[in-house]
């Protein structure tokens, strides 16, 4: 991206006033946990010279301070943060968190103290410990894990439309009780259920002008936490089959009270999954339904989460509490097993299965939104 891109990036983005002191550009580092990888290299490599090119548009962006904060990684996508960030201008670029300076490292809460605009190009996504960041600190934040060249294109589409149509499906999906997917999958239909009461939809657009808010850039997705059945006496009633798509094999889980209880299908996925779900009970958890626009605006899949989710229906596994779930990094056994996984349910990402339908259930009765895997009537 030119610099003028850059700088009508962030004012799209974010519309910074005069009350935004500060831009800081996140960016987290290999270690001997997560080795380093080219695509990585290049993404450190871009924010430096984001920052570079940013803090000399200041006056453009309306925003005085550019920063560059490098970290450790956090060992698993959507992990806490470490407690501590090193700052720089751009100048200098590190390969590897133990290159990191003793003398130079801040807390978090000291960064975002002074930068109330985030920009988290980072390989590990981050955006679980931004939205618990942003309920507590005067800041927003965008993150673009595993963000790519290739993802250009979809920061440059009519986000007008965006905002539009993920606003049209929080208003389908907050009074909705329950969604059932249909599936179909080496030649079998699943059918899951998935219990929608006791929570609020959260509409993601791509556009953060107010603090208090993270999400995801390139966006354009509803999303929800199903009921977790954490209210006493009231269990969850998610409950069905949900198949995934592995290389060539397809593992289908069995799901009841919300998590993944056993897995119904053969072959080496499907016994790694088995062990999984019993080994780290919190993965097994339905963290979100997640209800993407963007496969309407000529976006293909380019093999990174961050677009690809946003392309069409995805269900993900893990986490949920900063979605307004209620599993969290305590559930997990350790910091390095925390994970929020999407499972992205289009024809380029899993061919071997079809979304047959999308219906919700609610007080006005049920409404189907999505039919072979395309929307119906809904925009």
């Amino acid at each position: 991206m030119s610099t003028d891109d850059l700088v009508r990036l962030v004012r799209r983005v974010f519309v910074p006033t005069a009350a935004d002191r500060g831009l800081a550009v996140l960016v987290d580092l290999p270690d001997a946990r997560l080795a380093d990888n080219p695509e990585w290299a290049a993404r450190r490599a871009m924010a430096a010279d984001w920052v570079r090119r940013l803090g000399a548009a200041a006056g453009a962006t309306g925003v005085p301070r550019t920063t560059l904060a490098w970290y450790r990684n956090a060992g698993g996508n959507n992990a806490d943060l470490p407690a501590h960030c090193h700052t720089g201008d751009g100048a200098r670029t590190y390969g590897h968190a133990d290159e990191l300076p003793a003398g130079n490292a801040i807390t978090f809460d000291e960064l975002f103290a002074d930068h109330s605009i985030l920009l988290a190009p980072t390989e590990l996504s981050a955006t679980a410990p931004l939205k618990v960041a942003a309920r507590s600190h005067p800041l927003r934040a965008a993150t673009m894990p595993g963000f790519l060249p290739s993802m250009i294109p979809a920061l440059q589409i009519d986000y007008a439309e965006v905002n539009r149509r993920v606003d049209l499906l929080k208003a389908l999906l907050d009074p909705a009780t329950a969604a059932t997917i249909v599936t179909r999958a080496c030649g079998r239909t699943h059918t899951l259920r998935l219990d929608l009461r006791h929570r609020e939809a959260h509409a993601s657009g791509g556009l953060f002008p107010r603090n208090g808010v993270a999400g995801n850039l390139p966006s354009g997705e509803t999303y929800i936490v199903p009921y977790e059945g954490e209210l006493p006496g009231d269990p969850s009633g998610s409950r069905g089959e949900l198949p995934v798509q592995f290389d060539d094999e397809v593992v289908v889980y069995r799901i009841e009270g919300n998590k993944a209880v056993a897995v119904l299908s053969e072959g080496p996925h499907s016994a790694a999954e088995a062990a999984s779900i019993v080994a780290e009970p919190a993965y097994a958890n339905l963290a979100e339904l997640g209800l993407g626009v963007l496969g309407d605006f000529g976006l293909e899949p380019v093999g990174s989460i961050l677009l690809d989710e946003k392309l069409g229906l995805h269900v993900a596994f893990g986490r949920s509490d900063h979605f307004g779930g209620a599993v969290g990094p305590a559930d997990f056994s350790g910091p390095d097993a925390v994970v929020h996984l999407d499972r992205v349910y289009i024809p380029q990402v899993q061919p071997a299965v079809a979304v047959a339908s999308v219906t919700l259930a609610g007080p006005d009765g049920a409404r189907e939104i999505m039919r072979e895997g395309a929307w119906t009537g809904v925009f």
